[in-house]
């Protein structure tokens, strides 16, 4: 009988309580299921890394499963998960390598967050509800910018607010995607609730929970008549680990598979391994562009670029002012009439948080880091037009 392993996969944190909780999931699923190979891993930030996770697992067995543990489906499981897993099956030919999707909207994580939500409001359901009909429900996601995960979290919130008699359930995202927490909690304040539970839609501690901590301190202080709670995380609950266990089911009865692990540009697959990579999918961008112009010219025909700059929006970066450096160089660009050779778009992480704004530049494929409006000019003068490089900024690992 082949041996199977399960890797369970999370972000990773600078946070050292964010990984412990993390761990302390992994833990009690092992627990819970000692029948199993069970490792965890992280795509960045922390140790272990999934591709030496997948690695090691080779090692000891005939199929490896990769879970991720994300709420949402965005960059780092459409994309790099597929890449990992890609590169194993090349190193490891005899091994069996494949992913589930993730989390998603689950009926336990719905029961879970709207738990959650009425302990921090000291209310039930069945109750005469005179408590929730004076209290609204401001859900806090992370935000992404995949509108597929911004709208799952949007259909979530729905499903928890549903039947929990909530005078006003009302969404919100921390980061990169709008309505913002800021600008949603004063709104709901206008209403003049009696009170606000303030629901963080995070697996796990970390930063950002620190950071809306803050945030609803400073909405309590300029709204005092208001009662303003935060509740719990989800963290690593039995519902949590009733979740995971129903993906690493579907896994091993090969149901739900991740579609982003057949993606053509992410993995071999027979009749079209030559399109795998970045820099294959790039060209073929190009040429598609070129082609499309050729055939059906018209307003918005897709010529060739002479530069395609990414800008990186995804958390670290876009609290670092991505955004704002993004708004400047598409402005600098304009500027000088050159929106149809010239191309600034907003990408998602690049794998550099934490030292950024990350900006790449294409076809020349060099990096930069730390970038921020301030330097926009200069981008664009000295590299985008003449062709120099901004030394100080090149990030030397990624060039």
């Amino acid at each position: 009988m082949d041996r199977t392993a399960i890797v369970i996969v999370g972000h990773g944190s600078r946070d050292a309580c964010a990984n412990a909780e993390l761990q302390q999931l992994v833990h009690a699923y092992r627990t819970r299921r000692p029948d199993l190979d069970v490792v965890h891993a992280h795509v960045e930030l922390a140790e272990p890394l999934l591709e030496d996770a997948l690695r090691a697992l080779a090692a000891r067995a005939q199929r490896v499963v990769a879970v991720p543990l994300f709420l949402f489906a965005a960059g780092h499981v459409k994309t790099d998960i597929p890449l990992a897993l890609a590169r194993a099956r090349a190193a490891h030919p005899g091994v069996r390598f494949h992913a589930v999707r993730a989390l998603g909207v689950q009926r336990q994580l719905i029961e879970l967050a709207r738990k959650r939500a009425l302990q921090a409001a000291g209310g039930r359901p069945g109750t005469d509800g005179s408590v929730l009909a004076t209290t609204a429900l401001l859900a806090v996601g992370r935000g992404s910018s995949d509108p597929d995960a911004n709208a799952d979290f949007y259909k979530l919130v729905r499903l928890i607010g549903e039947g929990a008699e909530f005078a006003w359930v009302q969404p919100s995202f921390i980061g990169i995607s709008d309505p913002r927490f800021a600008a949603a909690a004063e709104h709901v304040a206008l209403g003049r609730p009696e009170r606000i539970v303030v629901l963080p839609y995070f697996l796990f501690a970390g930063r950002l929970i620190e950071q809306l901590r803050a945030m609803v301190a400073q909405l309590a202080r300029r709204f005092p008549w208001i009662r303003i709670t935060l509740a719990e995380h989800l963290g690593a609950d039995e519902l949590v680990l009733a979740a995971l266990d129903e993906q690493v089911q579907a896994a091993l009865a090969g149901e739900r598979p991740l579609p982003c692990d057949t993606c053509q540009y992410r993995v071999p697959i027979a009749g079209v391994a030559a399109q795998v990579g970045g820099l294959r999918a790039l060209l073929y961008s190009v040429r598609h562009g070129f082609t499309h112009g050729q055939a059906m010219p018209h307003v918005h025909a897709h010529r060739a670029l002479r530069k395609h700059v990414l800008v990186c929006g995804n958390g670290d970066c876009a609290e670092r002012g991505s955004l704002l450096l993004l708004d400047r160089l598409r402005q600098l660009v304009r500027g000088r009439d050159a929106r149809h050779e010239i191309r600034v778009t907003r990408t998602s992480c690049m794998g550099r948080c934490g030292e950024g704004p990350t900006v790449a530049v294409y076809p020349d494929g060099v990096f930069y880091r730390g970038v921020t409006a301030a330097d926009a000019e200069q981008l664009v003068h000295e590299h985008l037009f003449g062709d120099r490089l901004v030394a100080r900024l090149v990030d030397n690992i990624l060039q």
